[in-house]
């Protein structure tokens, strides 16, 4: 309800093609939904529709996640954030139930049911971790099961899911839970990070990674896509790493993570949502500083990260993917069309302390007429990474207004003109990409092309 978050969130839709939008914490006491008043429960779902009349009106989506409790319906006092939540299991889940119902009843009403059914409804947030979950994994159950049938009760057409777990857990016994209950899955929804592999005993997990074939998110995903039985299946929490504070999430290293997280995903997932959009994030103490490590892809001043323009890059590629041919222990390359050009698109990553360095990458584009113009978009170190001007400029914890406009046009991703060769229609393309950078290629061409090959 921010007018700093929405004017974020609004920009991202608009250059980043955003479609949804989660969030917790939209039945907590704060927001107003339901309160009890000398044993009379007052109902209020003005806040609510507050943010669901936002989103629509610029176009987005929420994927609403039923969180938290609100306390007069709650079985215990333990809270997270500093707003609260109350995470305990309702006292009667016969309660919760009718409060649910009531809540997507009245948002059919007020937005009719051909709107709402392209929304999604999660069931609660991470309830196999203590923190977000009092109760047990059989209590989770319970409540996905009385929460699925109020809101099927007032339409079948709307979307419900679950079990919203950290860490790609509780999948099976979820779905056999459901089959053996009757209880409609609509989706299947989970969580992951990277330095969720972290915790393990023995080997240096991140040296485990390292030597795999395939990086950990896909492995993780191609095992869920496998465990979902069919279901579409929904990551609603995503990250480089799930450390709040972490320095790695202003710099160009989350940037190449997100390209090849999100290229490596498709075919596996349905939708992969990003925590954050934004470093006006209020879980817990909100630094204002403007490189400050948190999640957001957008400063608190609506600075673009390499994050950012990560996303940016991938949200202009086309929607035909070319064969490459061609390995490297870091390199990583995709060739996609789009209309009348072919993008190249390069990451040069490595996880945290383990070896990597610039690398010479030759590329040869087989099957294509001479194009028109070719040009090159970079993020690494140099390039669209406006925390190393903020650094320069002596860290200034809050930039003025011309400050911040200089981080701004550093923040931009710059076309540069890219040298090239061509014969016997193959493209020759050769170029440095520096430790965790980015690189995006495009050669224009005529309005008719033959098919084409890539080899890197």
């Amino acid at each position: 309800m921010r007018a700093d978050w929405q004017r974020q969130l609004r920009q991202c839709h608009e250059q980043l093609g955003f479609r949804h939008v989660r969030f917790h914490d939209i039945l907590s006491d704060d927001m107003g939904t339901l309160m009890d008043e000398q044993n009379h429960l007052l109902h209020s779902f003005f806040n609510a529709d507050q943010i669901c009349d936002f989103l629509l009106s610029i176009g987005m989506k929420p994927f609403v996640e039923l969180s938290f409790m609100p306390s007069t319906l709650s079985s215990g006092s333990k809270t997270v954030f500093h707003y609260s939540a109350n995470v305990t299991p309702p006292k009667d889940y016969t309660e919760w139930a009718k409060f649910v119902g009531r809540l997507i009843r009245h948002w059919v009403e007020r937005y009719g049911i051909d709107e709402v059914s392209t929304w999604f409804f999660e069931v609660w947030n991470e309830p196999n971790l203590k923190a977000f979950w009092t109760g047990t994994r059989a209590g989770y159950f319970k409540l996905y099961r009385f929460t699925v049938q109020a809101i099927k009760e007032v339409d079948e057409r709307l979307r419900v899911g679950g079990p919203a777990t950290a860490k790609n857990e509780w999948i099976t016994e979820f779905l056999t839970f459901c089959k053996k209950n009757k209880a409609p899955v609509d989706f299947v929804s989970t969580h992951h990070y990277p330095t969720d592999a972290l915790g393990s005993v023995g080997e240096d997990t991140e040296t485990q990674l390292a030597r795999s074939k395939e990086s950990i998110l896909r492995k993780w995903a191609r095992e869920t896509h496998r465990k979902a039985r069919g279901k579409p299946l929904y990551y609603t929490e995503w990250s480089s790493s799930s450390n709040p504070r972490d320095h790695l999430h202003d710099e160009p290293y989350t940037a190449a993570v997100i390209i090849k997280t999100m290229m490596e995903a498709r075919g596996l997932v349905e939708g992969y949502s990003y925590w954050t959009f934004s470093d006006i994030f209020e879980e817990n103490y909100m630094p204002a500083t403007a490189f400050q490590g948190g999640f957001g892809l957008l400063t608190l001043q609506g600075v673009a990260k390499p994050s950012y323009r990560a996303f940016e890059l991938l949200h202009r590629l086309g929607v035909e993917e070319l064969p490459v041919k061609g390995k490297s222990e870091t390199v990583d390359v995709w060739a996609i069309t789009n209309r009348d050009a072919v993008t190249v698109l390069v990451t040069n990553h490595a996880l945290p302390r383990h070896p990597i360095k610039a690398e010479s990458v030759e590329v040869k584009l087989t099957g294509l007429t001479s194009p028109r113009n070719v040009y090159i978009e970079r993020i690494d170190d140099e390039h669209a990474n406006a925390k190393r001007l903020w650094i320069e400029m002596g860290k200034p914890a809050l930039p003025t207004e011309r400050e911040v406009e200089q981080l701004h046009v550093a923040s931009q991703i710059v076309r540069e003109p890219m040298p090239w060769k061509h014969s016997g229609k193959t493209l020759h393309i050769k170029f440095r990409m520096p430790p965790q950078g980015i690189a995006a290629i495009t050669a224009e061409l005529a309005p008719k092309r033959t098919g084409q090959n890539a080899k890197s």
